[in-house]
């Protein structure tokens, strides 16, 4: 025979969770999420890091000689690691967060071995006369950098970093002519619109 009283706390049935505090409840595990991801990824610095390297790829269909084309897009990479930068701190400094907290940091050491390794690979490859590669191995190692990075900041970064990968794969396996052209549609186009995005979605 069961003895328990019916108002033991056993007895007592727990009351729906009505749609009003489940919407809370999804409120605050979000911000949470959120809260460990590192959320400064610039949105505008990223379109004007994407007006640059368009600027990058028309400069560079003008260039005859590999040593001038090079010297064009590495020109725009250190342009857009200055960007890239200042754009990070003043969009942390804007939203009251610590640019080298716990998810900045992730995303960084997730991004440098890829960009450090296509740095080696670029030199490489160059002075083996193999500089149609390039082109392809900077997008595909950049995109798996941003992968990686992304898995430590909001949604829409690995889903950029993806993008950039299928487009350097793309380049790999294409025409020698048209590799100025996936250049400016990874470095230009891609940073353009998904700047755009993260820009209207997360703040400049």
């Amino acid at each position: 025979m069961d003895t328990r009283s019916p108002h033991s706390p056993r007895a007592i049935l727990s009351p729906a969770v009505d749609p009003h505090a489940m919407e809370n409840l999804r409120f605050i595990r979000e911000t949470m999420e959120r809260s460990s991801a590192f959320t400064a990824v610039p949105g505008w610095g990223g379109v004007l890091i994407g007006l640059t390297a368009v600027a990058a790829s028309v400069l560079a269909a003008r260039e005859s000689a590999p040593r001038g084309w090079l010297a064009v897009w590495l020109v725009e990479a250190a342009a857009a690691i200055v960007i890239g930068s200042l754009a990070v701190a003043r969009k942390s400094r804007a939203a009251n967060l610590r640019l080298f907290s716990g998810p900045s940091r992730k995303f960084a050491l997730s991004l440098s071995p890829p960009l450090v390794a296509g740095a080696l690979l670029t030199l490489v490859l160059y002075q083996a006369g193999l500089e149609s590669f390039l082109p392809g191995m900077w997008l595909l190692l950049y995109g798996a950098g941003v992968v990686a990075g992304g898995a430590f900041s909001v949604r829409i970064v690995p889903v950029m970093g993806l993008c950039f990968m299928l487009l350097g794969a793309a380049a790999l396996f294409s025409p020698a002519g048209w590799q100025n052209g996936f250049l400016g549609a990874g470095f230009g186009g891609l940073h353009i619109v998904f700047g755009g995005v993260i820009a209207k979605r997360y703040g400049g």
